[in-house]
């Protein structure tokens, strides 16, 4: 799971989780801020199996797909 938060780009939804973790406790908590950000991928993962699906990361009905012009 570290290793797949490590590849992230940025504007994924587990990278957003990783920065706002940086951006509060600064760059020294880089390794904190990754577990975090692996631990909830776990939560997603197990999610969406238990579900087969990942309501969490759905997007609000209001808001166009990223890449969608407008």
């Amino acid at each position: 799971m570290i290793e797949a938060v490590q590849r992230q780009r940025a504007g994924s939804p587990i990278r957003a989780v990783r920065d706002r973790i940086l951006a509060r406790r600064g760059k020294q908590a880089n390794n904190i801020a990754k577990v975090a950000a692996a631990r909830y991928l776990a939560t997603l993962v197990f999610y969406g199996m238990r579900d087969g699906h990942i309501r969490a990361l759905d997007l609000p009905s209001d808001t166009p797909p990223q890449g969608a012009a407008a």
